[in-house]
């Protein structure tokens, strides 16, 4: 079909899928060799593609690959201590469109260069779709705070990140606040699997808005997924007490966390007392868990056996039948 049966909008779609700031080449060659395209990207739309590859091409040396077509094409992207900025996490969330490989994004800056929303300016920048293999994202000794807690679980909500099984925010100054606007986003990905939420200061509040069980008859219901996969959730050098231990006792004993296998509680304020108690629950709650298995198993044998004897009957009556 030629383009110039397609409508305005339609062809702009088309060269929007070409625009690729990694490889703005394509966009160029299209445009040039057809007269429809061509006035979809006029001098100054040429000028800032250029621009915008200029800057992918500048963090890419900063974050040490030696050219965007090494970004495109990674699985694996680690940035440790490369003294990044907002502005490059900024630049950086632009290209989460365009990174169809990448698996596994670890950023780790304790140098504080990228300031106190550059956390903030990545998940901003997260578009619909964005990232969308990364199944495991890492951000170490980086500001997240209020703000950026926020813009994460509106990135999470839009559909950025569809695949994320594992989030690990170390070090990221996330308060009860915090975890409380980022809880509701993390209890609807039905993947997440493991949870690091090691060295930050939220307490028994924060927690609870993550982990809490089902809420009374008449409440409104707790968001979709409910951390059914969970299966690593990291609370060391947190701020939970023994309140935050009960909470997490009561949601293993309802059934909100069924896969939980390992919660880390090392050197938080709770007494031993109160981390027993959760030990206990999750020992109950394997316990209930592999019943189930079992009872599945079961179901599953018995379905097979009606199964084969509906069939056997399809085929001409039971064994023996005359």
């Amino acid at each position: 079909m030629a383009l110039s049966k397609l409508s305005g909008d339609e062809q702009g779609i088309i060269l929007g899928q070409l625009r690729n700031t990694l490889e703005p080449r394509l966009a160029m060659y299209f445009s040039s060799a057809s007269t429809e395209l061509r006035p979809l990207l006029p001098p100054a739309v040429r000028q800032q593609l250029r621009a915008d590859y200029e800057v992918a091409t500048a963090l890419c040396v900063k974050m040490g690959m030696r050219s965007c077509k090494e970004l495109r094409e990674a699985t694996t992207v680690g940035c440790h201590g490369k003294g990044l900025s907002a502005a490059d996490l900024a630049t950086l969330s632009t290209l989460g469109s365009v990174l169809p490989a990448l698996e596994s994004l670890i950023l780790s800056e304790r140098s504080g260069s990228a300031g106190p929303d550059g956390v903030q300016r990545l998940a901003e920048g997260l578009v619909a779709g964005a990232l969308p293999a990364v199944t495991c994202l890492n951000i170490y000794n980086m500001h997240v705070g209020d703000a950026g807690a926020s813009a994460l679980a509106a990135a999470l909500d839009r559909g950025a990140l569809p695949r994320l099984e594992v989030l690990d925010l170390t070090s990221a100054g996330i308060g009860d606040a915090a975890l409380v606007a980022l809880a509701p986003a993390l209890r609807r990905r039905l993947a997440l699997e493991h949870l690091c939420l090691f060295d930050n200061p939220f307490g028994d509040e924060g927690l609870a808005a993550l982990v809490a069980p089902p809420p009374p008859a008449g409440t409104p219901p707790l968001p979709t997924g409910g951390l059914k996969k969970l299966e690593v959730l990291d609370l060391d050098c947190t701020e939970v007490s023994d309140a935050g231990c009960a909470t997490l006792a009561a949601a293993l004993d309802s059934g909100a966390l069924p896969a939980l296998v390992t919660p880390q509680l090392n050197d938080i304020p709770a007494s031993a007392a109160a981390i027993d108690i959760v030990s206990a629950a999750l020992e109950r709650s394997r316990a209930e868990a592999l019943a189930r298995a079992e009872r599945a198993a079961i179901a599953a044998s018995a379905a097979r056996e009606l199964g084969r004897r509906r069939s056997q009957r399809l085929r001409g009556g039971e064994p023996g039948a005359h």
